[in-house]
């Protein structure tokens, strides 16, 4: 019997790097927790893939088993929640609130950014239509009482996919510049040396800016982030600097319905005899890699490999074992290193709820990652760093100003990332 795909991240969780995501979601109005936990019971069972806890059967394997418990809605407070404990009735998912503000916590092994939008607008529509009444509902919402269809439950079978050679694949190798910033990360406890400033931009202006020079938002980032990091590091002979843009591949594997996490990594290789080319110049070479290595066969590999590892774990003999085997197999722990991280998921269809809106960040693990979002008229972007260290931000800053792009920078805010606990 095939397993439940969504396991496998779980036996790469350690303390410090549990794989959790937050989505933080700022309205123009003070939450009302009730109506809010209401509304999240309601959402939640309208997604039954992600209303599970967490089991160990008798061959030391992973298991989701349905969780009947509520969903946990909480006031925030600055600190780590535990999923999959009792605090959050076993669940992997649980939501934080505090004045206008909501933070949606889960398990990155069940889902990434696409599958994390299914539970938060789904959440928040049913708050919103309590709390205002009718509204014009997202075109991908999930809504209680309609079924789930074959599409968000899609998960493809590897050996139905072609083995094609791609036409070419990066070979620009690691950089290791940035080595140095990620031991501290590891060494230290990651909850007090982990926090991300929220960045925001007119979408009018930066589009018009991406329009003139021929880019995109990750293209146009990726060059950016280069002439900032080619500022913050110093200029080593025999080194490189690169930066590398998270790609959704779930069209090339037939799974485009899907709440499963389909990313692999589009990696961009800069030189130091670069750093004082336009942005423009920059950009193009952001793009002749995305185009380089936007190729279907590169995604079959990278499913096919992940396939590959899923079934190694199954063939361990116990859970200490599959654990290791996680560890040494992991798809992601192999990707090679870059500087720094784009994701850029497309502007969210919010319906309605958009006029409720105010803010829409993606907060993670990682340093000097950049996770954006866009709303109708801006762009949130979630700069992240390992340390107080504003430099990489305010570099990054310099960068805008010089494009003449507007922007507004908040406060330093700690991630709190949440912990996950497992059966042992």
């Amino acid at each position: 019997m095939r397993k439940n795909p969504d396991i496998y991240l779980l036996y790469e969780f350690m303390d410090k790097v549990p794989f959790t995501v937050r989505m933080k979601v700022l309205l123009d109005a003070p939450v009302d927790r009730e109506m809010l936990a209401a509304a999240a019971q309601e959402a939640i069972w309208r997604l039954p893939y992600f209303s599970v806890k967490v089991g160990l059967d008798e061959g030391q394997n992973y298991t989701l088993e349905h969780n009947d418990r509520p969903i946990a809605v909480l006031p925030e407070k600055d600190e780590r929640l535990t999923l999959g404990s009792d605090a959050v009735n076993g669940h992997l998912f649980a939501i934080t609130c505090r004045d206008s503000c909501v933070w949606f916590n889960y398990s990155h092994s069940l889902c990434g950014a696409m599958g994390g939008l299914f539970w938060v607008k789904a959440t928040l529509y049913q708050y919103m239509v309590k709390k205002y009444g009718p509204l014009e509902a997202p075109k991908d919402v999930k809504l209680p009482g309609t079924p789930v269809d074959d599409g968000e439950l899609f998960f493809p079978d590897a050996d139905k996919l072609p083995d094609d050679e791609p036409i070419s694949r990066y070979t620009g190798g690691d950089t290791n510049l940035h080595l140095g910033r990620f031991l501290k990360y590891l060494l230290n406890p990651f909850v007090k040396e982990n926090y991300y400033y929220q960045v925001e931009i007119p979408a009018k202006e930066f589009m018009e800016y991406a329009a003139r020079i021929d880019g995109s938002p990750n293209t146009i980032l990726t060059a950016m982030m280069f002439k900032a990091a080619s500022r913050l590091f110093k200029e080593k002979k025999g080194t490189f600097l690169s930066g590398r843009i998270a790609a959704d591949y779930r069209k090339d594997i037939g799974a485009d319905l899907s709440y499963r996490d389909f990313v692999r990594f589009i990696h961009v290789r800069y030189e130091w005899s670069m750093k004082d080319e336009s942005i423009r110049k920059l950009n193009m070479c952001a793009r002749g890699a995305v185009i380089t290595q936007n190729q279907p066969e590169l995604s079959f590999e990278r499913f096919k490999k992940l396939d590959k590892a899923h079934k190694g774990i199954d063939q361990q003999p116990d859970l200490k074992a599959k654990k290791q085997f996680a560890a040494k197999n992991s798809a992601f722990r192999s990707d090679p290193r870059d500087t720094y991280t784009i994701s850029y998921v497309g502007q969210t269809d919010w319906g309605g709820m958009g006029k409720h809106i105010k803010g829409f960040y993606t907060i993670t693990d990682g340093d000097l990652m950049l996770e954006v979002n866009a709303l109708k008229d801006t762009f949130c972007i979630t700069f992240q760093l390992i340390n107080k260290d504003p430099k990489p931000l305010n570099l990054f800053c310099e960068v805008l100003k010089q494009e003449n792009i507007p922007y507004s920078v908040s406060e330093r805010y700690t991630r709190y990332m949440p912990r996950i606990k497992l059966p042992s």
